[in-house]
């Protein structure tokens, strides 16, 4: 994680604006934290309805990769847009569409901050050593930020596949503790020719051109682009501004295992603590949880450890599916794009489906939707996520 900024602690001029009453918590505690508004570009094209619409129709995102030469390469797929899309600019679009879907008025974007998860400026490596500061992902959070007219960015995230929902988690307890009043949080990757090639050449990718989360005969992960932006704020100021939230962000958890630089642990304890602790948050049962948009990368050793860790957090008979298997997996943009379809899905009243299963694994013995979304029987879901080095994720929303 990197700070652009000082931080909340000592913000440049402009941001008190955003604090309400110099930052102190609103009297009783902690503040309710809400989902006004979200945005998304994936590999089914921009806008929170392709995405909705294609995986609620069970079909995946995935096709040949034009963007760059995979001609040698074992896979050659993924859920990528076509052209040549540039991040900078899917970036500024998300937030700014992501404000306007929240109806923030123009003139307190400039009092809003910014906190950017993304795996770095793609052009980074391939300038001079000279000018690579200028192309860091601290320089990429301000050019996003400036674009989509925020205030300075506090912080970029970088740390893979929880930098998206470690993000939203550090937005929320600010918001809760009563440091801002509203945070915007985007995220973003486009498949890459670095990454692929990486992924690629660790045989982490499904050599059937497939991800099937949770199933026999998994063979891996695909990537897939991914933009998003959410906008968080406490309930007092969206009500305040008669502002309609579309989810509540009712429990965050994070933990991490430690257990390997790239296995996961295979009795899923650091998985279930950050599931706790979500749930603890919230005050909300195990048996109040709808739904799991499961991290589900695919792979054999990952699907099996977040199995066991949902047994251990009492989640192993809640309706569940990954939607990597459709969207791909967008590495540090994962937790928010998965955010953003979880919210909507659960909105919309059908659960995605588990795509790409093929039979049962008795390791992966879980309530997986098959064959055809299901209504939720609760309005709250969890998004799961994980990374690399043990780090761990869960957000716990309530559908409004």
């Amino acid at each position: 994680m990197t700070e652009v900024t000082r931080g909340p602690q000592a913000p440049p001029g402009g941001v008190a604006a955003t604090r309400g009453d110099a930052g102190r918590p609103s009297v009783g505690g902690r503040r309710d934290v809400v989902l006004t508004g979200m945005s998304v570009t994936s590999g089914y094209g921009r806008g929170v309805a392709p995405l909705l619409a294609g995986v609620l129709a069970g079909t995946p995102a995935f096709g040949p990769v034009e963007r760059f030469d995979v001609s040698g390469r074992r896979v050659r797929v993924a859920a990528a847009m076509p052209g040549a899309p540039v991040l900078d600019e899917d970036l500024v679009f998300a937030a700014f569409s992501a404000t306007g879907d929240a109806g923030v008025p123009a003139a307190e974007l400039a009092g809003t901050r910014l906190l950017l998860a993304v795996h770095a400026d793609p052009d980074q490596p391939r300038v001079e050593p000279g000018h690579r500061r200028d192309r860091s992902a601290a320089a990429l959070a301000r050019r996003v930020a400036r674009g989509a007219c925020l205030g300075d960015p506090l912080r970029v995230y970088t740390s893979a596949c929880v930098a998206a929902s470690t993000a939203v988690a550090d937005a929320a307890a600010l918001i809760s503790r009563g440091r801002f009043d509203r945070l915007v949080v985007a995220g973003g990757y486009l498949v890459d020719a670095d990454q692929f090639a990486l992924f690629d050449a660790g045989r982490a990718m499904a050599t059937d051109g497939r991800v099937r989360p949770f199933s026999a005969g998994r063979t891996g992960l695909l990537l897939g682009d991914g933009v998003a932006a959410v906008v968080l704020e406490s309930g007092d100021a969206a009500r305040a501004r008669g502002a309609t939230p579309l989810a509540r962000l009712a429990g965050w958890g994070r933990a991490g295992d430690a257990y390997h630089v790239c296995q996961p642990r295979p009795d899923g304890e650091g998985m279930a603590r950050a599931i706790g602790t979500a749930l603890d948050r919230a005050g909300v049962p195990a048996s109040e949880v709808g739904y799991v948009n499961a991290h589900g990368s695919g792979t054999g050793f990952s699907d099996v450890s977040e199995t066991a860790a949902l047994r251990l957090a009492g989640l192993a008979g809640t309706p569940l599916s990954s939607t990597k298997a459709l969207h791909g997996q967008a590495l540090e943009a994962s937790g928010l794009l998965e955010l953003v379809l979880t919210v909507a899905a659960v909105r919309a009243g059908q659960l995605p489906v588990n795509a790409g299963y093929l039979g049962p694994d008795e390791e992966c013995a879980l309530d997986l939707i098959l064959d055809a979304p299901r209504p939720p029987k609760t309005p709250y879901a969890l998004s799961l996520n994980a990374a690399f080095g043990g780090a761990n994720t869960a957000l716990l929303v309530e559908a409004l």
